[in-house]
């Protein structure tokens, strides 16, 4: 990347679709394409450059999606490669691009694949998948027996018996979701012309879940090595042996070739990395590595708990600053940074790091957004956070319907915790909470579907809805669409470098961004009370306002959750 030449992606916003509760179009409760394409008017108003959409590929839904059984294909659940078609030349018509999911550390245990490497041990494609003997003097299927003690990030130990064949295969998620063999060519080639396949019918890059777990540290002799012990828990730590593992680079390089040489000017690469480190993403968006533009990581959305998601603790302004900052300053010369609050994983943010009372909910959710925004990096908006979408209500365990949340919870009151304890985590934190349908309009339904809804949708849908917000000025939706333009228009909130300021503050966030001698300061009072802001920036007096969140009333003083961009240079 050259300050003369920047990729389009420096000025881009992207926003996210998870099409199972974004809009139904055939009343089945389901979100799916068509209804896509009915919302496409939204997306343009409010001026994002992609669309990434999570799984749309046959599947037997497991993880909603995340369990795929055929990679060239869309599942009827959500319409036809016909009406993907359609979407890609819509959104090309309209100047987006279209960013698929695309999912490779494993795939569904329905998909052709795995069913003919369970097949047999002699099966040509059984080394497409991690088969192993159950541990030495253990028979098979006995307590411990596993081939390793690694821990799911869906609850329990990584390993399924297959008991006709005697084996144990691996999963790092839900049984249901066999991992992939990387180390085997034939695995890497397979998915490189698939890849290649949604490439040529129009597809302007991918997501690609999980992709720092796709290489696992083996032994010489095809060995996994046990984790460390998790407290409380009969399994170990996986991390050391499948984050980042020792052919991660390689095998993206190989993928770079493979699939997007003599093409990739117009495309965008965007790699899921859970627990990567900001030394490691320097190298994986390193352009001269040609491995990915961006990376995700968690960091950030790993300071509110301790341990796992489901023991939350209160977020701490300062050490919010310190993950941002760190990642700021590591890829400012090398690579890149993704901004995100909301995704399909996390719970809604204006819940989780602003406040959903009647009184602060708008005005938290312009804050929040304002701060993100304004980072260096590509800024991701999922479905509904445009709209100030809060965390939902959830009256019983019936309520739920997210693998990780409800195999938590059996795993938890196995191991004797209080159930309304678990109940009550599972509330701030579950995934279900970002998979509600969007709010449309204030009916029955939100105007998500004309029939029962997959998942209930949250209840202040009646007042927090697109048709609300659409021409009100003062909305969420009109605050998202500014921001929107400010990065389309000022090169400084693309490329601008970054510097922190009052990094030991415990409620106010500012930091200046700034490019061939203009300045702009960030200023953002991420708190329920009045800050005066001479005291606190007294060098920053008398800027220009850009942008805010809040009608001025008094210049010196920032008002609770109030968001203010001034030109200062």
């Amino acid at each position: 990347m050259t300050p003369e030449q920047p990729p389009w992606w420096t000025r881009a916003v992207v926003y996210q679709i998870y099409p199972r509760s974004f809009m139904d179009s055939d009343g089945d409760g389901i979100g799916d394409l068509g209804g896509v394409l009915q919302r496409l008017d939204h997306l343009s108003d409010l001026g994002v450059d992609v669309l990434w959409l999570s799984p749309v590929y046959p599947s037997p839904q497991a993880d909603n999606g995340y369990d795929i059984s055929d990679y060239q294909d869309v599942d009827p659940l959500f319409g036809s490669l016909a009406q993907l078609d359609e979407l890609i030349a819509e959104l090309h018509g309209r100047g987006m691009k279209l960013v698929m999911d695309l999912v490779v550390n494993h795939t569904s245990d329905q998909h052709p694949w795995f069913r003919e490497s369970r097949s047999s041990p002699d099966s040509p494609k059984r080394d497409w998948y991690w088969w192993r003997p159950p541990r030495a003097g253990l028979p098979a299927g006995a307590p411990g027996a596993e081939p390793t003690n690694w821990h799911s990030f869906f609850s329990g130990p990584t390993w399924t018996l297959d008991e006709a064949g005697g084996e144990y295969f691996l999963h790092l998620f839900d049984r249901r979701q066999p991992d992939l063999n990387w180390e085997n060519p034939e695995v890497r080639h397979a998915v490189y012309a698939m890849m290649r396949w949604w490439l040529d019918r129009g597809v302007d890059g991918f997501r690609m879940d999980v992709i720092n777990l796709i290489s696992k540290d083996v032994g010489p002799d095809g060995e996994l090595r046990d984790g460390p012990p998790l407290p409380g828990l009969p399994y170990g730590d996986a991390t050391t042996s499948v984050v980042c593992g020792p052919r991660s680079h390689e095998f993206l390089q190989e993928m770079h070739r493979e699939v997007f040489d003599g093409r990739r000017e117009s495309l965008l690469l965007v790699g899921e990395m859970p627990g990567v480190t900001v030394e490691e993403a320097r190298l994986f968006t390193d352009p001269a590595r040609a491995e990915v533009d961006m990376v995700f990581q968690f960091e950030h959305v790993g300071l509110d708990f301790t341990g796992s998601k489901f023991s939350p603790r209160p977020l701490r302004l300062t050490d919010l600053k310190a993950s941002f900052g760190r990642w700021q300053a590591g890829l400012a010369d090398v690579g890149w940074n993704s901004l995100y609050w909301d995704n399909h994983d996390q719970p809604r943010a204006v819940s989780r790091f602003g406040d959903d009372s009647p009184r602060y909910r708008r005005d938290s959710a312009t804050c929040l957004a304002t701060l993100l925004h304004l980072h260096r990096g590509t800024p991701y908006v999922y479905q509904g956070e445009e709209l100030g979408m809060a965390n939902t209500r959830f009256d019983g365990l019936d309520d739920f319907r997210d693998v990780e949340s409800l195999n938590h919870h059996a795993q938890a009151v196995a191991h004797g915790e209080d159930p309304d304890t678990v109940l009550a985590a599972m509330r701030r934190m579950s995934r279900d909470n970002a998979r509600t349908p969007v709010q449309w309009d204030a009916g029955p339904t939100a105007g998500f579907t004309t029939g029962t809804p997959w998942i209930a949708v949250n209840p202040d849908a009646a007042e927090w809805n697109a048709a609300a917000q659409r021409d009100d000025p003062h909305s969420v939706l009109a605050h998202h669409r500014r921001l929107v333009a400010l990065r389309h228009a000022d090169p400084v909130v693309a490329l601008g470098d970054f510097t922190m300021l009052l990094p030991h503050h415990e409620s106010v966030y500012a930091f200046t961004r700034s490019l061939d001698g203009s300045t702009l300061l960030v200023v953002c009072n991420v708190s329920a009370h009045e800050y005066r802001l001479g005291e606190l920036l007294p060098e920053m007096g008398g800027g220009e306002l850009v942008l805010g969140n809040l009608a001025v009333e008094d210049p010196a003083v920032l008002r609770p959750w109030e968001a203010r961009v001034l030109r200062v240079g």
